[in-house]
């Protein structure tokens, strides 16, 4: 017998299946580094609201088709089953097909390569070999023969594109140049991005565990897993200072540390959590990047 959530999915319009695999709430987490390599550009006296646009447009493509990619390549490899903790996945619970899945992941990342070859018309040739290492790196997250996501290596190729890539990329395509300050911006951003992942690898440590995956979670153990937590949203924090010491940013970027209530919410949960209630510590990390990456980005104009 359904029940009651089952119900309540299986009366879902297509519509509405779409918007559940394209996973809005983490759309914050993509959309905050390109405001924060555009206030770089403001900054710079560099900014032109075109590329920029197309540089965050293209950032929440991507991170759609990386939900998507996700979607459907755990449920081929198996590693999505009832037992999974985490929002709901479309094509596990049936709502979707695989080859529908796939052929919405194959258009969102054709939509944002479009955008990419306007970027690359408007900046060079760099933009291009960002854009394609990105739609790669998004699609071996869990795809192909030798999934990243499954070695242990998430967080640092989630550093690389959600800090490195998507602050100094949306900088570049603005000033066709990089700058000090656009790198260092980067930073805060990278490890706020790599945290909302370790939060769903804490989250899934057991379920990880049981399907082979091999997560630095998995690999380290559920202690080793919240300080690696701890640190990445500390060293968010510390970069600031760091930036103003040396010179490279005005004191105005320590705006950021108005948003550390945030943080001892968050805290507690990872050091006491474990299972779905991490969900909701996922979510408010994920608010926790938006909210420190806008009040960075204002730190940075007002500099």
């Amino acid at each position: 017998m359904d029940t009651p959530a089952s119900q309540s999915l299986s009366t879902l319009t297509p519509f509405q299946r779409w918007v559940l695999a394209a996973r809005p709430r983490t759309l914050p987490a993509a959309a905050a580094p390109v405001i924060v390599g555009t206030a770089a550009a403001i900054q710079a006296g560099a900014f032109r609201l075109g590329p920029a646009l197309a540089a965050l447009l293209a950032a929440l493509l991507l991170q759609i088709g990386a939900n998507l990619a996700n979607d459907v390549f755990d449920y081929k490899k198996g590693v999505d089953t009832e037992e999974r903790l985490g929002p709901v996945r479309v094509t596990q619970a049936g709502l979707l097909a695989p080859h529908q899945v796939l052929t919405g992941m194959w258009v969102t990342f054709g939509t944002a390569a479009l955008l990419g070859v306007y970027l690359t018309l408007t900046a060079g040739w760099p933009v291009l070999v960002i854009g394609v290492l990105a739609i790669l790196a998004a699609i071996a997250y869990t795809g192909g023969p030798f999934p990243y996501g499954y070695r242990g290596f998430g967080e640092l190729f989630v550093f690389l594109f959600f800090g490195l890539a998507a602050v100094c990329g949306t900088f570049y395509v603005q000033a066709r140049q990089l700058i000090p300050l656009a790198v260092w911006a980067a930073m805060p951003m990278g490890f706020l991005a790599s945290a909302i992942l370790v939060v769903n690898n804490l989250r899934d440590l057991e379920t990880d565990r049981a399907s082979g995956r091999k997560t630095l979670s998995v690999r380290f153990g559920r202690g080793w897993t919240r300080r690696e937590y701890l640190v990445f949203v500390g060293a968010a924090y510390f970069a600031p200072l760091i930036m103003w010491l040396d010179g490279v940013a005005s004191p105005w970027v320590l705006l950021t540390w108005l948003s550390l209530p945030l943080v001892p919410r968050l805290a507690r949960s990872i050091l006491t959590e474990k299972g779905r209630p991490l969900n909701q510590t996922l979510a408010g990390t994920g608010q926790l990047e938006l909210v420190y990456g806008i009040l960075f980005s204002i730190g940075i104009i007002l500099g």
